[in-house]
């Protein structure tokens, strides 16, 4: 179930929001994931227990939002997350990012310094697409991709496999973070399983060498894998919000009440 719907660049996108105190907590979810997951609910009962204003939503082409999956690429889903940001919460917000949510919180924190207190990523995945699509393609399957502009990857979640576009993977290329220094001062709390077979824990490794900010911790689970969905991962979840919530720097952020 959802809430309701605002209007975006990419068609309506469907939300719920837990009203409350600040900073907020904002969950971006991951590819081919929707705003139901184990992950967002659970945070989002935290969030209530707590008092605390949350918001999940779903981007263009997933969950109850409108749209295309085929048609979605990183810098559309990306300015979903700001449209969300912008039009359905107020003052510091806390992003919390799984997988390619955790690559469109970065993109987010940079086009809106002045709105994002705080980042946690939870198997955080910038420049997937090129670093663990494209490059990791075998030559064949580049083939395809160059000759048909799709390519269907099979998931070892579901019976459906994942739609790869070649638009999804060429405009990918205008948002890669992990080639240059990243102007991210806010604090940051990443997590990633050891045995993440999806997206390797060196990714956000060197996440952690490339931004800006010094106050940023990498916590390693050594039998965790990709979702990170168990109880005791989310209670590392929940743990990091927690944490960055009652940061000085948060705080300081945060409107006086």
């Amino acid at each position: 179930m959802h809430e309701g719907f605002i209007e975006a660049a990419g068609g309506r996108l469907a939300y719920v929001r837990t009203p409350g105190a600040g900073p907020g907590v904002v969950f971006l979810g991951g590819f081919m994931s929707d705003m139901t997951g184990t992950k967002a609910t659970a945070l989002e009962a935290h969030c209530r227990t707590r008092g605390r204003a949350f918001l999940r939503f779903d981007y263009r082409g997933h969950g109850a939002s409108e749209g295309r999956f085929v048609d979605g690429t990183i810098g559309g889903w990306a300015a979903d997350a700001v449209a969300a940001i912008d039009r359905l919460t107020s003052g510091p917000q806390i992003l919390v990012g799984s997988s390619m949510g955790g690559w469109l919180m970065l993109l987010a924190a940079l086009a809106r310094p002045d709105r994002v207190a705080g980042l946690v990523g939870i198997a955080t995945a910038p420049d997937f697409t090129e670093d663990l699509m494209w490059e990791q393609f075998p030559e064949p399957v580049r083939r395809v991709l160059l000759r048909e502009r799709i390519w269907h990857e099979p998931s070892e979640y579901g019976d459906t496999p994942y739609p790869i576009t070649l638009d999804l993977i060429e405009e990918g290329r205008e948002h890669l973070l992990l080639r240059r220094p990243l102007s991210i001062a806010c604090p940051i709390r990443l997590i990633h399983g050891m045995r993440d077979r999806d997206v390797p824990w060196a990714v956000s490794q060197r996440l952690l060498e490339h931004v800006a900010a010094e106050d940023v911790a990498l916590t390693l689970v050594k039998d965790g894998d990709h979702r990170l969905s168990r109880p005791e991962d989310i209670a590392r979840m929940i743990a990091a919000v927690d944490e960055l919530t009652a940061h000085p720097a948060v705080i300081a952020a945060s409107p006086s009440r």
